[in-house]
């Protein structure tokens, strides 16, 4: 075994060596000299590349990977640029980052600090685009079934778009020339930054109106925009826009860019219009052809009333015909009733002369001689009858010295027994009564009560034959 170890033989302990310029370096020194290379030799760089591991903390920064077909690099974006994104940023968009390479010695790895990010040309915009309608359309938002017929004459017409473009000055124009209609103008911007966040916001914001509010309630919405690139009508394809039309309960028109211009706002729509002119020939009919139409309805009204009126007439003057003559159906009756007043006259001559016989016969029954006769045979049997009657009258004997015996009833009392058993009786003679009690045999006599004395007087009238008063049978 050598006694010493050559120079490039490992040692146990590190040592500076003579002449030797590589100095140790710490991890901190290494790290903080690359960074500083780093952001020195590459302080500004825009990098192509598609998104992929696409984050956005709770902080609100994003962190996200670059990549192509050879490479991969870390990037992050701080929440104010994030936030300032004109599109949605989501994975396997290619994109151009602008920004400042840097290091990051937690972990020993280089990243770009993101300051920018636009979408790598239109073939980029489309692949998002296509992307964000494939997603919303599997969630139904595009359905034909959802879409809702369009009022035919809407009172109040509420309009998203900008205050200051030729858009509003043409719609309000046609408007105008065809029907005019009340608008509510809702102010956004149409593209740039915030625009997507105002026009949903303008939409939801019209959805929300009462009906009894102080702005009328919208009854129709025209989302509207003139001509321009893809990337000036992003707006109307963010998810935020699309959503609010496709969930406003008020009939939304999409009219946006030109006719051959397509956005996914027009996907959700209930119509697409071509241009915002269109918007507003769809929206309302041609008044005066509205009151052509009115009046044609009327004419063709009043013309079926009368057609209805004459084909009337005509069926009655049809049916008169076949009706028989009024000679023809009178003629019967006008003989029946002849016939009846000859009979009714021959029968009023007959019941005369009846009438007269009979009036003959009962007149001559009615002489005075026979009249008397009948009067003194009526008055002789009325005689005979009240003798009859005053000699069955039981008081006629009381003038003879009899008495009649009654009860406390009044009850006459024909036997002894009847006597005996009322106890107290009247004695009725002729000039009054007296009342007594009956005492049985062998008793002595009780001291009749004191009771005053009923003079009972009864005027009497002979009836004479031939008087006319008569006085009563009892």
């Amino acid at each position: 075994m050598p006694d010493s170890l050559s120079d490039t033989e490992a040692r146990l302990l590190a040592e500076e060596r003579p002449g030797d310029n590589a100095l140790a370096l710490s991890v901190g020194e290494l790290s903080f000299r690359l960074k500083r290379m780093v952001e020195g030799e590459f302080g500004h760089v825009r990098l192509r590349g598609e998104i992929s591991g696409y984050k956005r903390a709770t902080s609100g920064h994003v962190y996200l990977a670059l990549k192509d077909d050879s490479a991969v690099i870390d990037g992050v974006m701080w929440k104010g640029q994030a936030n300032a994104l004109p599109f949605a940023a989501q994975d396997g968009i290619e994109v151009i980052a602008t920004g400042k390479l840097t290091t990051y010695p937690g972990r020993s790895k280089y990243q770009i600090v993101i300051e920018r990010m636009e979408l790598a040309g239109a073939g980029a915009l489309m692949a998002l685009f296509e992307k964000l309608k494939a997603k919303l359309a599997g969630e139904g938002l595009f359905d034909g079934t959802r879409k809702r017929r369009l009022p035919y004459l809407p009172r109040t017409i509420g309009v998203v778009t900008s205050p200051t473009g030729a858009v509003i000055r043409d719609i309000l124009h046609r408007l105008g020339d065809r029907c005019p209609t009340h608008v509510v103008v809702w102010p956004v911007k149409v593209q740039g930054q915030g625009a997507a966040a105002e026009i949903a916001a303008a939409v939801r914001g019209f959805d929300a109106i009462g009906p009894d509010g102080p702005v009328p309630r919208p009854d129709l919405v025209i989302v509207a925009r003139g001509g321009g690139s893809i990337e000036d009508l992003w707006a109307f394809n963010e998810e935020a826009v699309v959503r609010a039309v496709a969930e406003c309960r008020i009939p939304v028109i999409s009219a946006v860019g030109h006719e051959t211009d397509t956005t996914l706002c027009d996907f959700a729509a209930d119509l697409r219009a071509p241009t915002p002119t269109a918007a507003a020939e769809l929206a309302v009919p041609v008044l005066a052809d509205l009151r052509l139409t009115i009046e044609s309805h009327a004419l063709r009204t009043r013309r079926c009333a009368h057609r209805y009126v004459e084909r009337g007439r005509e069926q009655l003057t049809a049916l008169a015909r076949l009706l028989p003559k009024r000679d023809a159906l009178l003629g019967p009756q006008r003989q029946r009733a002849d016939d009846a007043g000859q009979r009714l006259d021959r029968g009023l001559e007959r019941r005369v002369t009846l009438a007269r016989g009979q009036l003959d016969r009962s007149s001559g029954a009615l002489r005075p001689a026979i009249l008397q006769a009948q009067v003194d045979r009526q008055r002789e049997r009325l005689a005979a009858t009240w003798r009859l009657v005053r000699s069955l009258n039981p008081d006629a004997v009381l003038d003879r010295g009899y008495a009649r015996v009654t009860d406390g009833a009044g009850t006459t009392l024909s036997s002894a027994d009847a006597v005996r058993a009322a106890r107290a009786v009247t004695l009725r003679f002729r000039d009054g009564s007296v009342d007594a009690v009956v005492a049985d045999e062998g008793a002595a006599l009780p001291a009749a009560p004191a009771r005053p004395a009923k003079v009972e007087r009864k005027a009497t009238k002979t009836y004479v034959a031939g008087q006319p008063d008569q006085p009563t049978l009892l």
